[in-house]
């Protein structure tokens, strides 16, 4: 009788565990089903207002499309042009200072100063109408800089400094290219501008003074590797000529070399010496490559610029809608008024 006392007991307590188990599933259903519910509501809220007010709305879409449309037909073209640089030396902070202080000069409508600076007629200096830089961000210039960090500090820095403490460091002067973009009224202004914004940066007196530095080391370290070379090739065929002595002695009698291996192992090190400083060459032949300028230049200006448009730069489409919101903004302001008054009553 204790036996069918106690298997009883189990079955409640199974079965009180089963309801608790069902309630939750049903508030959580029920929950996530209020949630869906709540949306629909929302969407009919919404819909049953737009059925409310569909005229008014219209109405104020028009008022701004024909707005729009006096002022899209009264507004000049704007074309733009761009520019792809590869600053050297750390000169990217001063081409950005650069590039901000000719925008700033267009903000000021400063057309003197535009005239000055670019050597541009009146008409083409009060053109141009934006100045703006930013990096062409890749994750490939993170990794490089990274790999050259860690190859130029000791292992206990390199442990101490993450990965993914070095990339939040990374800023937009790290990157290797930087792209110039230049807004205008004309079109045919912009091969007018890329040797000015160059030479800023170019005729610096610090920036050359680097760029002929490295050069100069570049140079020295290119010879040297090439001396070594020659030496190394000598070396070689003296090896290969006392091999070939050895093996005529062997032909005339046995004999015990005792030399083989060493002369073999200077033979596999000279091979890897050699390996070593073609890849050092390689590297001095890309450096001078990208370290003969201050900047180099990937891509110029284009001598005829790119009209701006589409539906976002439209003033049609954009008073349209700014029509629209304006309008849904009274009335739900309306709407609210009215509320409010309903309520203290």
């Amino acid at each position: 009788m204790s036996t069918n006392q106690h298997n009883n007991e189990e079955e409640v307590d199974l079965g009180s565990l089963f309801v608790i188990i069902g309630k939750g599933f049903t508030k959580f259903f029920n929950f996530i089903g209020n949630i869906f519910k709540g949306i629909f509501h929302f969407f009919i809220l919404i819909l049953l207002f737009i059925k409310k007010n569909i005229i008014k709305i219209a109405v104020a879409i028009i008022i701004g499309g024909v707005l729009g449309i006096f002022l899209e037909v009264k507004k000049t073209d704007i074309f733009k042009s761009e520019l792809l640089l590869e600053p050297n030396f750390k000169s990217a902070s001063q081409l950005y200072e650069n590039i901000n202080y000719y925008n700033n000069l267009v903000k000021q409508k400063d057309t003197l100063g535009l005239e000055k600076t670019f050597k541009l007629d009146k008409e083409s200096a009060a053109s141009l109408k934006g100045f703006e830089i930013e990096p062409i961000v890749t994750e490939n210039d993170i990794i490089n800089s990274y790999n050259k960090f860690v190859l130029a500090v000791d292992t206990t820095t390199v442990k101490s400094y993450a990965y993914e403490d070095f990339k939040t460091s990374f800023d937009d002067l790290d990157y290797r290219v930087h792209k110039v973009t230049v807004t205008s009224n004309k079109n045919d202004i912009f091969n007018k501008l890329d040797d000015v914004i160059i030479g800023s940066v170019v005729k610096n007196k610090y920036f050359n003074k680097l760029k002929n530095l490295t050069n100069k080391n570049l140079n020295r370290s290119d010879s040297l590797y090439q001396q070594n070379l020659t030496q190394i090739d000598s070396l070689r065929k003296v090896y290969m000529s006392v091999m070939i002595e050895e093996a005529k002695k062997q032909t005339n009698g046995t004999s015990i070399d005792l030399g083989g291996e060493k002369r073999t192992t200077k033979e596999l090190e000279l091979f890897e010496t050699n390996r070593k400083i073609n890849a050092d060459l390689n590297y001095i032949t890309s450096e001078k490559a990208t370290k003969y300028e201050v900047i180099n230049v990937l891509s110029n200006f284009q001598p005829i610029g790119t009209e701006i448009k589409g539906v976002t730069k439209n003033y049609t489409f954009l008073f349209s809608i700014l029509g629209a919101a304006l309008m849904i903004l009274f009335l739900l302001l309306k709407e609210l008024n009215t509320y409010l008054n309903n309520y203290k009553k």
